[in-house]
Parts: structure tokens; C-alpha cells; sequence
């Protein structure tokens, strides 16, 4: 293996096998035809044409815009054609998260195609001139990903929550840091990708973010989402990562970044520019 592989891993959509869906003449998202045929059985919600997916309901308020095309998926999911709902709400939107066209449960997103945002931190202590860096293990009961290496804290970025009120959030459940630590986070940018999955489509923008620890500190996890934590050497993280898979798949990209940006990636690696920029992908 090798880093670039990741990075190809998690752009590996192939644009023949979607439709755009389309919201007041813009396109926010990305639908399998078959997908679309589903949703077009509620025509007062969504209208299928030739070639493109359109929510039929008409311009307003987005909670209230919002409402029919909850009631549909409500359905679609007692009928167990897509995954059990969530209950949390992301935006749909052609760019930033702030100007939202219209609001979707999570377990929806990706059968839509519509960008997704999330927060990553690279969780890490200074020994000297040695960095480690917090990795957790995920429960073998999750439902995504089980057993696999992950950063210490990392989750989806919901609508109406500010990036700095959901990053101490996700501190505290998923790792027990207190929010005088996790305030210590500097953001360091974005990493993107969009990825087929089963599900369809998952266009992606991840907010990363490097968190120095106290080397007294002790992670403990809060929601059950990670089964152990180790603090394991730099090297051996980008060991890990560049021959295996055994990181989430997106946890790879968010790493390699880090690893570029603290020198433990140089130029004379090879295809370096490809790394750099391959971390970016314009998303569709």
C-alpha cells in the first residue's frame, strides 16, 4: 500500500452512476436513478425528470420547507428502504454550511449526495522532540466501522451548532476532554473527498484540527463509541497508515495532512504534489 492509495480510496465515485438533485435550479446533491424512482411515488414532495431529481415543494422557511420530505423519509425508513433515521439534522447546501436550502436527517444524507461536514482532531503530546499521537479503537458494536482505528475525537457537524460549541461536545463524549483543553484546538484547515458507498454518494469537508495534550492526560471515552485508546508513537501511526487499512477510511486522509504539515511527509516522498493535493478535491 501507500498513502495515495487512501486518498484514491476516498474519491472513487463514478459521476455515470448518479443524477443531480436539484433544489430551486441549483444542484445540492447527487442520486442513484434508482433512488430517484423511489422518492418520485411522493410527487407532491419530489419530481422526477429526465435526467434530474427536483424537491417539488415550493420556496419558504427551511424548517417548514423542511417538514414533507422528513414525513418521506420517516417512511422510506419504516419500509426499510434506507437506514433507520437519526433524529439529527444536517444542512443541505451548494457551499458552506450556513447557507442551507433545506435540512435532512443524517442517515439520509449520503442516498442524496449532498455535501456533509465534520470535525477532526489530531489529538497529540510532545515528548521532547518526539510527538505521539491519541488513537481510539471503536466499539465492535458500532454500526459503522466497527473495530477500527480512529482519531481521538471525530464526528459529523450538525445544523444550528457552532463549530466551537460541537467541537467541546465531541472532546467530552468521545475522549472525556474537558472543554478548557479542547478550546486549546487549532483549527488547520480542511480535507476533502467524495466517496461511492453503499449507500450512494458521500461528498465530504472535514474541519481538522491539531489538539497538544498534557502528557498526564488520560482520555476516557463518555458515549460508547470507542472501546480502547492508545498513545502510540508518530512513526508508528504513519507506519500504520501508509500499509493498512486498519484506520476509518477517512481518518487517513485527516492524518496524512498532519504528517505533511509536521515535516513527517517531506517533497522527496514520492508524489508528493499528489498527496497535497489530492487531500483537496473539488467537490461535486
Amino acid at each position: 500500500m501507500a498513502f495515495s492509495d487512501h486518498i484514491k480510496a476516498c474519491n472513487n465515485h463514478d459521476p455515470g452512476k448518479y443524477i443531480p438533485f436539484v433544489i430551486d435550479g441549483q444542484t445540492v446533491g447527487w442520486v442513484r436513478p434508482g433512488f430517484a424512482r423511489e422518492l418520485a411515488r411522493w410527487h407532491e414532495v419530489m419530481e422526477l425528470a429526465p435526467g434530474v431529481l427536483r424537491l417539488a415543494t415550493p420556496p419558504g422557511e427551511v424548517e417548514a420547507r423542511s417538514r414533507p420530505l422528513a414525513g418521506v423519509l420517516g417512511e422510506m425508513s419504516a419500509q426499510g428502504l434506507i437506514s433507520p433515521l437519526l433524529g439529527e439534522l444536517f444542512p443541505v447546501t451548494t457551499g458552506d454550511r450556513d447557507r442551507q436550502m433545506l435540512l435532512i436527517d443524517r442517515a439520509a444524507v449520503t442516498y442524496f449526495g449532498i455535501r456533509a461536514f465534520g470535525q477532526h482532531i489530531n489529538a497529540f503530546v510532545r515528548d521532547g522532540d518526539e510527538i505521539g499521537m491519541w488513537v481510539g479503537r471503536r466499539a465492535d458494536d458500532r454500526i459503522r466501522f466497527p473495530g477500527k482505528l480512529d482519531h481521538l475525537v471525530a464526528g459529523g457537524l450538525p445544523w444550528k451548532i457552532s463549530l466551537e460549541k460541537n467541537l467541546v461536545k465531541e472532546c467530552w463524549e468521545e475522549a472525556g476532554v474537558p472543554e478548557n483543553l479542547a478550546l486549546r484546538a487549532v483549527s488547520t484547515g480542511t480535507v476533502t473527498y467524495a466517496a461511492d458507498t453503499d449507500n450512494g454518494l458521500k461528498p465530504d469537508t472535514i474541519y481538522c484540527y491539531d489538539l497538544e495534550l498534557p502528557g498526564d492526560f488520560q482520555p476516557v471515552c463518555n458515549d460508547g463509541e470507542v472501546q480502547e485508546f492508545h498513545l502510540w508513537p508518530l512513526e508508528k501511526v504513519m507506519e500504520i497508515v501508509r500499509d493498512s487499512e486498519q484506520f476509518k477510511l477517512n481518518c487517513n486522509l485527516v492524518i496524512i495532512d498532519f504528517l505533511i504539515r509536521h515535516g513527517y511527509i517531506g517533497p522527496d516522498e514520492k508524489g508528493f504534489t499528489d498527496l497535497v493535493t489530492g487531500l483537496h478535491p473539488e467537490l461535486p
